[in-house]
C-alpha cells in the first residue's frame, strides 16, 4: 500500500505541473483537484491536509494581508495617478518610458509581492501605450522582468523569496543586509539589455503626449491614513520581529489589513463585502493546494529519497552545490512555475543538509524556529535567486507573468510563448550570470 502511495504522489504531482506547463487546464483547478486526488485515495487524511496547509500558515497570510490592503485603497486611484505621472515625466521619450516602468515598479516591489503589483500596475500600461503610439507588449513584459528581479530587493518581494526566507527563519533586516544587493544587481542587469533589448521603443519620440489620461487622486484624507497605515506596515516589516514580543511579516500585513478594512468601511469608499470579493481567491487556494501536494511527497518519502541523491550528486561541496543548484533551479524555474518549485525544493534541500551531516535534524521540524549552520545558507540563497530569476525565462515561469498575460489578453493583444521568449531568455540567461557572480563573491570565497 505504501509502494501504491508513494506511485499515486508522483504522478499526481508531475501530472499537476504538466497541466499547468501545458495550461490545458487552469493552474489552480490544477493543483486543487490534485490535492484532493491525494485526499481520496488515502495518501493522506484531510486532517492531514490542513495540517501541511497550516504549516505555511506565514506565506498564506502574508499574501492574503498584502492583497487586502492594496485592494483597499483602489477607490482612491493613487496607482493610476502615479503611473500617469511616470509617463509624463518621459516627455515624450521612448527611453525615459521605459526608465519610468523600471522606476515606478521596483520600490513598489520592494515592499509587496510581485503579482500583487503586476495586477496593479499592468492595467495601466495598454491604454497609456495606445495613447502615445506604442506596442503595449513589450512593456508588459518589461514590467514582468523589472517585478520579478525588484522582489529580490526585500523578503516579501516575492513568493519564492519569502517561502525560502521563511523556511530558513531569516529575519527582514538579515534579508536586507546579505541578499538585498543581490535583488538591485538583477533590476541593474535589465536597466542595462534596455537599450537592446527594446531598441525600437528606447528610441521612439512619443506624440500626442497631451491626450493622455489625467486621473485625479480621490478621498485624499483616506488616503494620507492609508498612508500612515502602509507606513506602519513597513516599518513593522523591519523591527517586529525584534520586539519583545516579535510579530511575523505575515502578521503585520493581517494587522494592516485589519485596519485597511475598518478605513474603507467607516469612510464608505468601499464595502467589505466588495473588497474581500475581489480578492485573488484563485491564487490563494492554488498555494494551499501545493503546499498539500508537497506534503503528500513529504509523507511517501519521495523527497527523503531525492535529498539522498542530490547528497550522492552533491556530496558536502557546497562551494559546487550552491552554483549547481543556482543555474539548475534557474533553468527549472524556466519551465516550472517558480512557486511550486521552490515549495517542491525547500524540504528536499533541507533534507539533504540533514543527510549529508551539514545540519541538525531538528531543522526539518516544522516548528523549528532556529538557526542554520551559516555553512549551508548559501545553497537556499542560490536556489532563491535561481527560482526568482529563472522565473523571468518563460510565460510560464512565474505566477505575475501569468497575470500580465491574461491583461494584455483583455486588452486585445495575445502574449505568446515565442514572443516572451524572445526577451525572456537573454534576460534569464543574464540575470543568472550575474547573481551566480555575486553569490560566489558575497559567501563562497
Amino acid at each position: 500500500m505504501e509502494n501504491w502511495h508513494t506511485v499515486v504522489s508522483a504522478v499526481t504531482f508531475l501530472s499537476v505541473i504538466i497541466l499547468i506547463m501545458t495550461e490545458w487546464v487552469h493552474l489552480t483547478i490544477a493543483a486543487l483537484l490534485g490535492a484532493l486526488l491525494l485526499v481520496f485515495t488515502n495518501v493522506m487524511t484531510l486532517e492531514e491536509a490542513v495540517g501541511y496547509i497550516g504549516n505555511s500558515h506565514g506565506t498564506l497570510g502574508l499574501f492574503f494581508g498584502v492583497m487586502v490592503l492594496i485592494r483597499a485603497f483602489e477607490p482612491t486611484k493613487i496607482f493610476e495617478y502615479l503611473a500617469t505621472q511616470i509617463v509624463l515625466l518621459a516627455q515624450g521619450k521612448g527611453n525615459r518610458l521605459l526608465l519610468g516602468i523600471v522606476g515606478i515598479t521596483t520600490p513598489i516591489c520592494a515592499v509587496l509581492p510581485n503579482a500583487t503589483t503586476v495586477m496593479l500596475l499592468a492595467p495601466l500600461i495598454p491604454p497609456m501605450a495606445q495613447e502615445v503610439g506604442v506596442n503595449f507588449v513589450p512593456l508588459l513584459i518589461l514590467l514582468v522582468f523589472v517585478a520579478n528581479s525588484a522582489g529580490l530587493l526585500t523578503l516579501v518581494g516575492d513568493p519564492a523569496t519569502f517561502i525560502v526566507g521563511d523556511a530558513i527563519n531569516i529575519s527582514f533586516i538579515d534579508y536586507l543586509w546579505r541578499l538585498s544587493l543581490g535583488g538591485a544587481i538583477a533590476v541593474a542587469t535589465v536597466v542595462a539589455i534596455l537599450p537592446i533589448l527594446f531598441r525600437k521603443i528606447w528610441n521612439t519620440q512619443l506624440e500626442n503626449l497631451e491626450q493622455l489620461p489625467h486621473p485625479q487622486i480621490n478621498h485624499p484624507r483616506v488616503l494620507m491614513l492609508g498612508g500612515l497605515i502602509m507606513a506602519f506596515v513597513l516599518i513593522f516589516f523591519v523591527v517586529g520581529e525584534y520586539l519583545p514580543v516579535p510579530i511575523s511579516p505575515a502578521g503585520v500585513a493581517l494587522l494592516g489589513a485589519a485596519l485597511a478594512l475598518l478605513l474603507s468601511h467607516q469612510s464608505k469608499i468601499d464595502s467589505v463585502n466588495n473588497i474581500l470579493r475581489d480578492i485573488d481567491w484563485s491564487t490563494l487556494i492554488f498555494f494551499m493546494s501545493i503546499f498539500v501536494l508537497i506534503g503528500g511527497l513529504e509523507k511517501t518519502g519521495i523527497i527523503n529519497s531525492l535529498s539522498k541523491i542530490l547528497a550522492i550528486i552533491l556530496g558536502k561541496n557546497i562551494f559546487f552545490g550552491s552554483l549547481s543548484l543556482l543555474f539548475f533551479v534557474g533553468m527549472l524555474s524556466s519551465v516550472v512555475p517558480n512557486i511550486p518549485l521552490v515549495v517542491g525544493m525547500v524540504p528536499l534541500l533541507k533534507q539533504y543538509v540533514v543527510n549529508v551531516g551539514l545540519a541538525p535534524t531538528e531543522v526539518l521540524a516544522p516548528d523549528f524556529h532556529g538557526q542554520f549552520p551559516p555553512e549551508v545558507l548559501p545553497m537556499f540563497y542560490a536556489m532563491m535567486f535561481g527560482a526568482t530569476l529563472g522565473g523571468n525565462g518563460t510565460l510560464v515561469g512565474a505566477s505575475s507573468n501569468i497575470v500580465a498575460a491574461g491583461i494584455s489578453e483583455q486588452h486585445g493583444r495575445r502574449i505568446s510563448f515565442k514572443t516572451f521568449l524572445h526577451y525572456g531568455i537573454p534576460v534569464m540567461l543574464l540575470q543568472l550570470l550575474t547573481s551566480g557572480c555575486y553569490v560566489l563573491v558575497r559567501f563562497l570565497l
